[in-house]
C-alpha cells in the first residue's frame, strides 16, 4: 500500500509536553483526514482505553497558551486562547490505542506511519544519548592523559630543581 503521509510530516507534529512526546488531537485528526470533533467523539466513546497519562491527557490552560505561543504549533487556529474544548495530547501508546477506535484502512495506514515516527524519534534520542556517553568517556580519558602528562612534567621539573639545587622554575 502506498504511504499516504511522509514520516517527516508526522515528526514535525510531535511535541514534548509534560516531558512526553505527544501529538495533539487536531494534528492526529488532520493526518487521519477526519474532523477533530469526530476524533474526540470516538475517543470519548472509548475513554476507558485511554485512561492514564501514559496514553492521553488533556492540556491545561497554561499548556494551551504555551503551545499557542510556539512557532511550531498554533492551537488557536486564529481564535485566540478561547477554545471551546481543551486539546487531547496522545502519547505513543495513545496513538497505538487509536487504531482500535478508528478502524478504517486509511486510519490503519496513517497509524502505522505515526508509530514509525515515534520510533524514529526514540531511536534518534537513544543514538544521541549513546554519542553523548562516548563523548563524556573521551573527555574523561583525555583529561586523565593530560593529568598524567602534567604529573610527569612536574616530576621532571622538581627532579631538575633538586639536582641543581636551584630554585628557579623552567
Amino acid at each position: 500500500m502506498e504511504e499516504t503521509i511522509k514520516l517527516s510530516q508526522v515528526e514535525e507534529k510531535i511535541l514534548t509536553i509534560r516531558g512526553q512526546k505527544v501529538i495533539l488531537d487536531s494534528d492526529v485528526a488532520e493526518l487521519y483526514g477526519v474532523e477533530t470533533k469526530v476524533l474526540k467523539q470516538a475517543v470519548r466513546r472509548n475513554i476507558v482505553r485511554f485512561e492514564g497519562d501514559d496514553f492521553m491527557f488533556t492540556l491545561s490552560v497554561e499548556e494551551i497558551k504555551d503551545c499557542s505561543r510556539s512557532q511550531i504549533v498554533t492551537l488557536n487556529r486564529g481564535r485566540g486562547y478561547n477554545i471551546k474544548y481543551a486539546p487531547f495530547a496522545f502519547t505513543e501508546l495513545g496513538v497505538a490505542m487509536l487504531s482500535s477506535v478508528l478502524n478504517s484502512p486509511t486510519a490503519i495506514d496513517i497509524n502505522r506511519n505515526i508509530m514509525r515516527a515515534f520510533v524514529a524519534l526514540r531511536q534518534y534520542a537513544l543514538g544521541y544519548a549513546e554519542l553523548n556517553r562516548k563523548l563524556e568517556d573521551f573527555m574523561v580519558e583525555t583529561n586523565m592523559q593530560f593529568n598524567d602528562i602534567y604529573q610527569a612534567l612536574t616530576e621532571i621539573i622538581f627532579t631538575r630543581i633538586n639536582k641543581n639545587g636551584s630554585k628557579r622554575t623552567y
